[in-house]
């Protein structure tokens, strides 16, 4: 049996079927009032059937006031009413119909909540988030918010657990709120929750005690975790290395290692803008062996005691065998290839695919060639960026919808669709929040 297709027990006595794992990616599936949907169900199905051993949802928000897109579902507080259950019920029974995981990706957007979102983002300290104009000041959270959202953090995952989801994950990467909370540049409280490491680490810390204690100890709980935030006086790689060695401690079951923020998206394979300071250039020996975060995490191997998961680059099955076969982590996460092929994992496990598909070959039109002899003007990056992402967001909601073959759609075309899908679901869910509150 190949690597790929063998069984991993994790630390609380569950056992994913495979070390394939579709990683998290934000769905904007959500009805007006940030609930699941049928859409959700159809999507999670198909990736369930697609294979792969564990499921990772996207962003589900403990906060409805501040969110990472339009269309996230929010568990605020945690439903009483039926129908928001049925709702999570449906979606879980369909994202485990194959017999595999799903967890539940528990997440607060922190200062990155764009302002067609929200006009109030909120933060360890207000720091902007500087990026086109697009995000507001956030306000710093006063001590009693911080411990609320602790709790909140350990409500949902009770929710999960008790809609039939088998696990969850904690977000805290990527500089949303507790990522936010363990860098320095954007942490400048001088409080318990601010200054050294340990008081950077706390709020983390925390919410993963009071999940664990939540859910009990048969029930899989991880953390997605910056590996570097690759800015300058950011969160650094040697400060990952201390906050993994307490992880230890915690009796997590997976720990995921990504990296970067918006002002430094390495985990979309982007450098960001000059302006950012990118700490060091993405490592060679990491590009020829195609994970972004790949040396990263052998050198965190070396201290974490919990299994690792790393996502971000992988494309052939003789790399993703390669990393288990040499110990350098115990999960290997797909994300975009699954956004066109459903069953890449299936495929991949059998052996009918050494490649997984990649963007440029599932669109004439890719990105290389569609910005070839470009000057690399951040304006042009950021189009790039947004564009291929906007693709990918796009066959999302196409595959929720039953579709077959991928989108053929240009970045440019994909990049103003994207935005015309993220403000007219933005303006539907204030027009429900309006009226909501007017009783109309």
């Amino acid at each position: 049996m190949s690597l790929l297709a063998q069984p991993f027990r994790l630390p609380c006595g569950a056992t994913l079927p495979n070390r394939l794992c579709k990683a998290a990616m934000t769905e904007g599936l959500a009805d007006e009032q940030l609930r699941a949907t049928g859409r959700h169900v159809e999507l999670y199905r198909r990736w369930s059937e697609g294979g792969a051993g564990l499921l990772v949802t996207g962003n589900v928000m403990i906060d409805r006031r501040v969110l990472e897109r339009p269309g996230n579902v929010a568990i605020d507080p945690a439903p009483t009413d039926a129908e928001s259950m049925r709702r999570l019920r449906e979606w879980a029974k369909a994202g485990t119909s194959a017999g595999n995981h799903l967890w539940m990706q528990i997440s607060h957007a922190g200062r990155q909540s764009p302002r067609y979102v929200t006009g109030e983002p909120m933060g360890p300290s207000a720091v902007q988030l500087e990026l086109l104009g697009n995000y507001a000041r956030p306000r710093a959270l006063r001590e009693e918010e911080i411990l609320d959202f602790i709790q909140r953090y350990a409500r949902v995952a009770v929710t999960a657990r008790e809609a039939g989801f088998t696990g969850v994950q904690i977000h805290a990467a990527h500089g949303y709120l507790l990522s936010s909370f363990l860098s320095p540049i954007t942490n400048q409280r001088t409080d318990a929750w601010g200054g050294s490491l340990q008081n950077r680490a706390r709020m983390l810390i925390e919410t993963i005690r009071a999940t664990r204690k939540a859910v009990g100890a048969d029930f899989p709980v991880g953390v997605k975790l910056n590996s570097d935030d690759f800015r300058k006086g950011g969160f650094s790689h040697a400060e990952c290395l201390q906050v993994v060695e307490w992880l230890n401690a915690e009796g997590l079951d997976l720990l995921e290692i990504s990296g970067g923020t918006y002002e430094q998206p390495r985990l979309l394979g982007f450098d960001g803008k000059a302006g950012s300071k990118a700490e060091e250039p993405q490592r060679e020996s990491t590009k020829k062996r195609e994970a972004y975060f790949l040396d990263y995490a052998v050198a965190i191997r070396k201290i974490a005691k919990m299994p690792l998961m790393v996502v971000g680059g992988f494309r052939t099955r003789a790399a993703m065998e390669a990393t288990l076969a040499a110990g350098e982590c115990d999960v290997i996460g797909l994300a975009r290839p699954l956004c066109t092929h459903a069953d890449t994992p299936r495929q991949l496990l059998a052996g009918e695919m050494a490649v997984a598909p990649a963007f440029e070959k599932t669109l004439k039109l890719g990105p290389g060639k569609l910005f070839s002899g470009v000057s690399p003007v951040f304006l042009f990056k950021i189009l790039h960026v947004l564009g291929t992402q906007g693709w990918y967001y796009q066959q999302i909601a196409h595959l929720a919808d039953g579709g077959r073959e991928p989108l053929q759609r240009s970045v440019i075309g994909a990049f103003f669709a994207y935005l015309w899908d993220e403000y007219t679901t933005a303006f539907r869910m204030r027009r429900a929040r309006r009226a909501a509150k007017t009783g109309a």
